[in-house]
């Protein structure tokens, strides 16, 4: 059931949202240098990783300065790259993700393979689930960049305090996952983005 679900609104989506992305593609090449996906490999579901696709919001190979955004204003962020990330139109493209089937619209985040290997055994049963576009974690966390942006050491304080705490809600995610969390978490995570 929740594949079906999955499959009819990632093509709806992608369907409703084409004009959408083809402006969003045009504005990321005319600002940068770059193509305009990012793909990164993340962990998916039984440990398994895929390549999970963002439009691109920072300069090409930024990411050899650091895995972590830290801050709003992240000097490796495009000036397009501050706004799609702002309102979280760089996430729009993990809709093709869902429609192969490596995620889901809703499930635990996917991360990246280095923070993976630090999870306790508790921690690692966040991998049961197929990950998703959003969760609780996405929701309760939307300002992690500034949360990092304001740390002397921010990855201490990803992996100490914030990574933890967005594991113990896809944990719960975990236990109460069903089409009506889907749905409750799909609208509450609609009106954060319209706040």
């Amino acid at each position: 059931m929740k594949r079906l679900f999955d499959i009819f609104f990632s093509l709806l989506g992608l369907a409703l949202l084409l004009i959408p992305f083809l402006v969003i593609s045009l504005i990321i090449v005319l600002d940068s240098r770059g193509g305009i996906f990012y793909r990164q490999v993340r962990v998916g579901k039984n440990g398994k990783d895929f390549k999970l696709f963002k439009f691109r919001s920072m300069r090409t190979n930024a990411d050899k300065a650091g895995l972590l955004t830290v801050g709003g204003r992240d000097n490796r962020i495009t000036r397009v790259g501050y706004y799609i990330r702002k309102y979280k139109v760089d996430e729009l493209p993990q809709l093709i993700n869902v429609l192969t089937g490596d995620m889901s619209l809703v499930g635990p985040r996917p991360e990246v393979r280095k923070y993976v290997d630090l999870y306790s055994a508790e921690q690692l049963k966040v991998l049961e689930a197929k990950p998703g576009i959003t969760d609780y974690a996405s929701i309760e966390y939307s300002n992690e960049n500034e949360i990092l942006g304001k740390a002397s050491d921010p990855e201490r304080v990803y992996i100490e305090e914030i990574m933890p705490a967005k594991l113990r809600l896809n944990l719960k995610y975990i236990h109460e996952q069903g089409l009506l969390t889907d749905l409750k978490i799909i609208f509450k995570t609609i009106a954060k983005i319209l706040r």
